[in-house]
Order: C-alpha cells, then sequence, then structure tokens
C-alpha cells in the first residue's frame, strides 16, 4: 500500500510543480511515469511506453491538422463573417449569436480557439448595451458546448478514454447533453444579467457588483435609436479587431466603427475554390460521422480527418504544409503524458485503492458527487484537458460494480470539469477581464469568480441529480 500512496502522491506533486513553474505537465508526467515505475515497480519500460494511447494521439492529430488547414487557407474566418454579416437582429439574440458561432469554432477541433471571439463580442456588448457579463459568459459557454463535440478536444479526451477503458458512451450523446447543460446555463446568465432586454429598459455595463439587473432608467429619445431597438449586421471585418483597444471612453467605439466601417455596405467576397472545397469536406466530415453512427458503429473521426486533410493537401499543397505547425503537439503530450502516469497507476493498484475509498463512502451517489466536484474544483484552476484526462480512469472502479451507470458519470464527470471555467483564474474567465472595458474589470472579476465557484456545487448537483441517478433508475 506504501507504493501505490507514494505514486498517488507523486503525481499529484507533479500536476502542482507543473502549475507553480509553469513546466507543460506532460514532460513531467512522462518522465514521472518512467520514475515511478523503475523506482516502485517491476513493470518493464516498454510496457510504460505502451501506455501512451495512440489512438488519442492519431484522433487529436487529425482533428487539428484537417481544421488547421480550414483555419489556413481561411475558410474559417469567411464563414464568420459571412454568418455575422447576416444577422440583421436585435441586441437581445446578439448574445445567442455568438453562443452558436464560438460553439462551432470550438469545434473544430481546439475549444480555445474560440478565444477569437470574445474581443469582437465585448465590443458589439459595448456597442448595443449588452451587459459585459452576459456576453463574457455566452461566448465561455460557446466554448464548451464546441468543446466536447465529437471532433473537438474535450469531447475527444472524454469519450477516448472511456473507449479505451471499456465504457460504452456515444460521443453524439456526450455532445448533445453538454449543449443542453450550457444552453440552460446561457438561460440562467440571461435571467441573471439580460431582463432589462425583456422589460424593454435599457442597462448601462459596469454600474452593479451583483448576480441581478439593478433599476434600470426608461428609454428615452426618438424612436430606433436606443440599443435595443436597433438593429445592425455584425461582422468579424477580416480578424480586424485584434488591432482594437480597449479602454474606458469613446474612443473605443470610434475604433469599432472604424474597422467596420464598410460593412453594411460593401459586400463580401466570395468563396474561393479552394475555400468551397474546404465547406465540402467539412459537411462530409459531419455527415460521415452521423452516418456511422446511425448504423451503430464507431466512427474513427481522426482517420476521417486525415482523409479529407489528404485532399485539401494534395488540391493545394503550400496550405497543407503551413498547417502542419498547427498541430496541436502539445496536446498530444499533456494528455498521453497523464494517461501514461495513470497506466502505471492501474498497473500498481493505486487506481484501485482510490475507488476503494470512495466506495467506502457508502453510497454510490455521493462518491459521485464528491468526484464531480473535486473534479470541477481543481478544473477551475487547472488544466481542464488534464483533469478529464487524469479523473476519468479513476472514476472506473466506481462503475466496475456496475452501481453507477459508466458512460452517465463519466459525462457528468466531464461536463463538471468544464462548465468552471468562467472562474477568472482560468483561461476562458481571464480572457472575459483582460478584453472587457477598464471600468468593469473588478465587477466582471467578482462574478465570475462567484459564477465559477458556484459551478463547482451546482455542476455535480445538475450532473448527478439530473443524468446518473435517471440513468440508474432506467
Amino acid at each position: 500500500m506504501l507504493a501505490q500512496i507514494a505514486a498517488i502522491v507523486i503525481f499529484i506533486a507533479l500536476f502542482a510543480l507543473g502549475a507553480i513553474r509553469g513546466v507543460h505537465i506532460g514532460v513531467l508526467m512522462v518522465a514521472g511515469a518512467a520514475g515511478t515505475a523503475l523506482l516502485l515497480t517491476d513493470l518493464p519500460m516498454d510496457e510504460v511506453v505502451a501506455g501512451f494511447p495512440l489512438s488519442i494521439m492519431v484522433l487529436l492529430v487529425g482533428v487539428t491538422y484537417f481544421f488547421a488547414i480550414a483555419q489556413t487557407n481561411g475558410t474559417v474566418d469567411r464563414i464568420i463573417d459571412a454568418a455575422l454579416s447576416r444577422i440583421g437582429s436585435k441586441a437581445a439574440l446578439i448574445p445567442v449569436v455568438f453562443f452558436v458561432l464560438t460553439s462551432g469554432i470550438a469545434a473544430m477541433g481546439a475549444p480555445l480557439a474560440g478565444l477569437v471571439m470574445m474581443p469582437v463580442g465585448m465590443q458589439v456588448a459595448r456597442r448595443y448595451g449588452v451587459d459585459y457579463a452576459l456576453m463574457g459568459l455566452s461566448i465561455c459557454f460557446g466554448i464548451g458546448a464546441g468543446g466536447f463535440a465529437p471532433t473537438s478536444l474535450y469531447g475527444i479526451v472524454t469519450y477516448g478514454t472511456a473507449h479505451d477503458a471499456g465504457i460504452g458512451l456515444n460521443p453524439l450523446l456526450l455532445f448533445g447533453i453538454t449543449v443542453l447543460v450550457y444552453l440552460i446555463l446561457l438561460l440562467a446568465a440571461y435571467a441573471m444579467f439580460g431582463r432589462g432586454f425583456f422589460s424593454r429598459r435599457g442597462r448601462g455595463n459596469g454600474s452593479a457588483d451583483r448576480l441581478d439587473v439593478p433599476d434600470l432608467a426608461p428609454i428615452s429619445g426618438p424612436p430606433g435609436n436606443h440599443p435595443f431597438e436597433r438593429e445592425t449586421a455584425l461582422r468579424r471585418g477580416s480578424a480586424s479587431t485584434a488591432g482594437i483597444a480597449f479602454g474606458e471612453g469613446d474612443e473605443d467605439d470610434a475604433a469599432f466603427d472604424a474597422a467596420h466601417a464598410d460593412d453594411h455596405d460593401a459586400p463580401l467576397p466570395p468563396f474561393t475554390p479552394i475555400q468551397i472545397l474546404t465547406v465540402i469536406c467539412m459537411i462530409g466530415l459531419i455527415a460521415a460521422v452521423v452516418a456511422i453512427a446511425a448504423f451503430g458503429l464507431e466512427p474513427d473521426i481522426g482517420l476521417l480527418c486525415f482523409a479529407f486533410a489528404a485532399l485539401l493537401t494534395v488540391v493545394d499543397p503550400g496550405t497543407g504544409k503551413n498547417a502542419v505547425g498547427k498541430i496541436d503537439w502539445s496536446t498530444v503530450l499533456l494528455v498521453g503524458g497523464i494517461i501514461m502516469f495513470v497506466g502505471v497507476l492501474e498497473t500498481m493498484g493505486a487506481v484501485d485503492l482510490l475507488g476503494e475509498g470512495a466506495k467506502a463512502i457508502g453510497s454510490p451517489i455521493i462518491a459521485a458527487l464528491v468526484l464531480c466536484a473535486v473534479g470541477g474544483l481543481v478544473s477551475a484552476f487547472a488544466s481542464t484537458t488534464g483533469i478529464l484526462a487524469a479523473l476519468v480512469p479513476l472514476a472506473l472502479p466506481l462503475v466496475a460494480d456496475g452501481s453507477l451507470p459508466g458512460w452517465a458519470l463519466i459525462t457528468a464527470l466531464g461536463i463538471c470539469s468544464a462548465v468552471v471555467d468562467v472562474s477568472p483564474f482560468s483561461t476562458l474567465g481571464a480572457t472575459v477581464v483582460a478584453t472587457a472595458p477598464g471600468e468593469d474589470k473588478e465587477r466582471l472579476t467578482r462574478i465570475l469568480l462567484r459564477f465559477g465557484l458556484s459551478m463547482v456545487v451546482v455542476g455535480p448537483v445538475l450532473l448527478v441529480g439530473g443524468l446518473v441517478v435517471p440513468a440508474m433508475l432506467f
């Protein structure tokens, strides 16, 4: 038992060391797995290396390479421009539009790619009277929802790790449940920060330090001039928002206007032939995944992405060559290193030891709640991807005896580890604060801290109570 406890302590210590020193955790985990096996077990090194998840590596490399091509040849930007130019919607729907657009971007392999929508989202919020907290949460929720798509990182790690452990988790079911959860959270965000839309009363940004909407001044001025009454055609403007400053005065509005001065009048350029082919390949990828799943088979999304990427590379070799450098090797190493170390822990019996400790709680439901809460709490301060790769295998002892449905528990654990990412200590929450105007940063920090930490409790209660318990009964 001492060897198992020592291995678990080493595992936790490497996580802490990586966070404190800013060292890539995957590198530490590969070295730690080898060192732990050498010192505490008689496991041969070839078996340690064999624990590196090649199937997940192929999946991650294929997905990130395919969508890197789509980004490099400008297809992703053109899709965003075309969508934003056709919105023509009232201000109340703007956060929903950004949620949908961000979800689509995040579904293209790398969830954090959705952060490109944060700067323009905050400027649109300023212009149309949308609460910065509502806009920031909408974009964060979009990243979370899209991130669990079968073609994106969170989804790949969650269902890939579950599949390797023998748990049948349908990637489309995981994605659907995640989208539903984030839509519920989006409605909650509207209830807290968007009630002014529906009462037809204006709202200033940065005026409150609480999670509800304060008393609002009546609409004044001629009809059609109030931000909630105007309609707009929004455009990303060829990524021109990257150069917009985020200050406190009217200069930001002027910069935004200058960057989008021709958006309403200038027609969008047509898609190029390679962009049209890329869109066809993206549609083909989605259709292939759905069709294969419909026949009861498991689609190999990584190989499908390689197939479509190979076609695009043959047609446009230059873009394919440039996209190789954008493959997310860092995440491959992170996930691979963690799973490699977890494999050593499983061989040593350390995972079973933790499972027995969880079972000692007495109630499987309480054990599931504790596990999901721990995942959420740690993820609020650390890498969501790393937590998913580490905790999913540790949940296996809870489902080994059949007391908990594996697919439901893994889904709950995955989502609980992601919904806390709005915390200002995480990348998503920090980006919301960084891109907001100066006068609202302090308020946003408090709101996101409360919202993110509340998800440590709300997430497990919502997912275990609304998913795991019904799955046990039916």
